[in-house]
């Protein structure tokens, strides 16, 4: 019997249409919206919403495939990415401010200032905070350790994978608007294993939670590579080896990449041809 693939999808951010093209194309969705990857296995690394038309839409896309891969016999599983914190933020505590000694803020502000969608909000039902809240931070698949941010900060929460994904769920149960911004603080965070360090950050922290590379999303590999969205071709791997971006910027122009672990070459394709690069997306604030 062959062992099941498996897949890996970054920041989707509202965009439905293209995540189910480029699933189609992968053959792990028909074009209804319905399974089709058999036994095979895919993660979804969080930003579902903000900054495209229907991050709701792509929420219950993502659900219906669940079901009907676990009625296949195959996985879809999902992280949490920051995104999904602001919108839980937004839905639960809007414009309180919490006390803080840097100025205003709330998760209302920061909702506005980093691509908040009010139709996300209008869409959002119980059911959907139910299953948002559920889902961990981080997962080890085989030999990839999967997260959304590319920062060492989940290590504030415990010092093993399920410790931390159990923390970040209490928080999420509670009403502690400080811990919770904590946790949209701390997932704002970038480039952990970028410069002369990074492999060793890297190291340090796969030593920590278990596996041999990272696989992250939330840092547009065009920032990373300085090149437009419309030149990606593929994830981006980095730091010796031990880090593997697959955020290729969808909400900026860039393909939406459905990659294939482990990670080789061979799966790199030619983008397709977009429009001009959009003006540069504001930086997150936390």
């Amino acid at each position: 019997m062959t062992a099941p693939t498996t897949y890996v999808v970054g920041d989707v951010h509202g965009h439905r249409a293209e995540l189910l093209d480029a699933l189609e194309q992968a053959g792990l969705a028909c074009s209804d919206g319905t399974w089709a990857g058999g036994t095979d296995h895919l993660w979804f690394l969080g930003d579902f919403v903000d900054r495209g038309p229907d991050g709701i839409g792509v929420i219950d896309l993502v659900i219906d495939l669940a079901r009907g891969a676990e009625a296949a016999g195959g996985r879809v599983e999902t992280l949490l990415g920051n995104h999904e914190i602001l919108l839980l933020g937004m839905h639960r505590f809007g414009d309180e401010e919490i006390p803080s000694d840097f100025g205003p803020r709330s998760f209302g502000r920061s909702w506005q200032m980093n691509g908040g969608m009010v139709s996300d909000q209008e869409a959002l039902t119980p059911e959907h905070v139910e299953w948002l809240t559920g889902r961990p931070v981080l997962a080890l698949v085989g030999e990839h350790l999967l997260m959304h941010s590319d920062t060492t900060e989940y290590l504030a929460w415990g010092s093993d994978i399920e410790a931390i994904n159990e923390a970040v769920r209490a928080v999420l149960r509670s009403d502690d608007l400080p811990e919770w911004w904590e946790v949209w603080r701390r997932m704002t965070t970038r480039y952990a294993f970028r410069g002369p360090h990074g492999e060793q950050v890297a190291d340090e922290l796969l030593a920590a939670l278990g596996g041999a590379q990272v696989v992250h999303g939330h840092s547009v590999i065009a920032d990373q590579l300085g090149i437009l969205p419309t030149q990606v071709d593929g994830p981006y791997e980095y730091a010796g080896g031990k880090a593997l971006g697959i955020d290729a910027g969808l909400f900026v122009g860039g393909p939406c990449l459905v990659v294939r672990l482990p990670w080789d070459e061979d799966q790199r394709t030619a983008a397709e041809p977009g429009a001009d690069q959009p003006d540069a997306h504001e930086p997150e604030v936390g």
